[in-house]
Order: C-alpha cells, then sequence, then structure tokens
C-alpha cells in the first residue's frame, strides 16, 4: 500500500489538481490518503504554508506546487518502494 500525504488547504485547486493527477497515475496501484489542513497545526504552517500543495509518498517529501512531468508514474512508484530518484 502506497502511504499519500497531502498538505492543503480546503478549496485549494492546486491541491485538488495534484491529488487527481497521483490517482490517476497510480491507477490499479493500492494507495491510500492523508490530506492535512496546513493551518491545523503551527509548525507545519510555518514550514508549508507558502509551499502548497505538498505531497509525501510513504513519508518521503516527493513534490511541492506541482507533480514533475517527467516520468511521473515511474518516479512515483520508485519513491513509494523507496528508491532514491537519481540527481
Amino acid at each position: 500500500m502506497i502511504s499519500l500525504r497531502l498538505l492543503s488547504r480546503p478549496d485549494c485547486h492546486l491541491c485538488e489538481e495534484m491529488r487527481a493527477e497521483v490517482d490517476r497515475l497510480l491507477e490499479g496501484e493500492p494507495h491510500a490518503w492523508e490530506v492535512v489542513d496546513v493551518d491545523s497545526d503551527d509548525e507545519i504552517a510555518r514550514r508549508w504554508s507558502d509551499s502548497i500543495p505538498v505531497l509525501f509518498v510513504n513519508g518521503r517529501l516527493f513534490a511541492k506546487g506541482r507533480i514533475p512531468k517527467l516520468a511521473a508514474r515511474l518516479r512515483l512508484l520508485r519513491a513509494a518502494a523507496g528508491e532514491e530518484e537519481p540527481r
């Protein structure tokens, strides 16, 4: 199961787009969402408020603002498997 954590705000259009895109990219792969209102916690807000949406895959930061377009599905699956991204 791929664990996805999305830092968001209510009525955030970019956040809704990111979630829909990830659902499309991971179609057929078991995954579960935790959506966190970035303003619900002072520390989270301080750190991430200006960067939403922020996506974590299995506890690791994957994307801020937008999903990387190049090989997005492969990158998501690698992140879920704990593989390091090539630099």
